[in-house]
């Protein structure tokens, strides 16, 4: 129990800025850490619902709604995850070979093109989020853990493209197996949940996040020849804004029908 306990407080500190008490990253107390990775994702979700229901049944206008939405799961995770965004932007924008890509992902400056698309990432959550009702609500709360298991599954399972980073790390000290079938707990209870709440958009969502899980698959092996930290984070932020975009559109036009 304490080592499971310790590999919760190294899962927080890693990829969230919740303060934790500090623990020795060793390999007995980080065998376990991706598996509780998704629960991240069910704080986040809480803090959505919570502060979304608060702000949508207040006086505050749409725009002042939009931003702090977009705005709060990078408060909470320290905006780990858009790291890997950027960096990624800027490697697949160079058009570079496999090598050029891993050198310019490891790179901690940050070029025009990852400037570019933090730009229209950000417009579009802010956009996306100004349709959203309160309704909404529990099935954008759910992909955040839905994005986190399967970019945790991703990480344990995908070839990693090089022999060091943090991908890396925590692949050869994790518990494959039980890291991998606490993944799929984690998938199935959270599209079990968009299932119950919504059947329509929760079968979009699915559907839409399979067909992206298998391109970013094939991303990470033909462009860069395997996975690494920041191509996990890229798949993180792409999948929640894809999330987003189909539950919101997706119940517009379900309302048409």
């Amino acid at each position: 129990m304490k080592n499971l306990f310790e590999s919760m407080l190294i899962a927080f500190s890693m990829y969230s800025k919740i303060p934790m008490p500090k623990v020795e990253w060793n390999d007995k107390n980080m065998k376990y850490a991706m598996c509780f990775f998704p629960v991240i994702g069910v704080v986040i979700g809480v803090c959505v619902q919570i502060i979304g229901t608060l702000l949508i049944k207040s006086t505050f206008g749409s725009l002042f709604f939009s931003v702090i939405m977009t705005l709060l799961p990078v408060m909470i995770t320290g905006g780990i995850h858009l790291d890997g965004f950027l960096d990624t932007i800027d490697a697949l924008s160079s058009w570079g070979d496999k090598e050029k890509k891993l050198q310019i992902l490891k790179d901690s400056n940050s070029g025009a093109f990852a400037i570019i698309g933090m730009g229209c990432y950000l417009l579009c959550n802010i956009a996306l989020w100004s349709e959203a009702s309160v309704e909404m609500l529990p099935l954008i709360s759910c992909g955040y853990v839905l994005s986190r298991a399967l970019s945790g599954y991703s990480v344990v399972t995908f070839q990693t493209a090089k022999n060091s980073g943090l991908a890396k790390t925590f692949q050869d000290t994790a518990q494959k197996k039980r890291v991998k079938m606490t993944m799929y707990c984690w998938i199935m209870i959270s599209t079990g949940c968009m299932l119950v709440y919504n059947l329509k958009n929760a079968i979009s969502l699915f559907v839409a996040g399979a067909l992206f899980f298998q391109y970013y698959k094939r991303l990470c092996k033909k462009q860069f020849g395997g996975i690494t930290g920041d191509l996990a984070g890229y798949f993180l932020q792409v999948f929640e804004l894809l999330m987003l975009g189909v539950i919101v559109l997706g119940t517009r036009l379900y309302a048409l029908v």
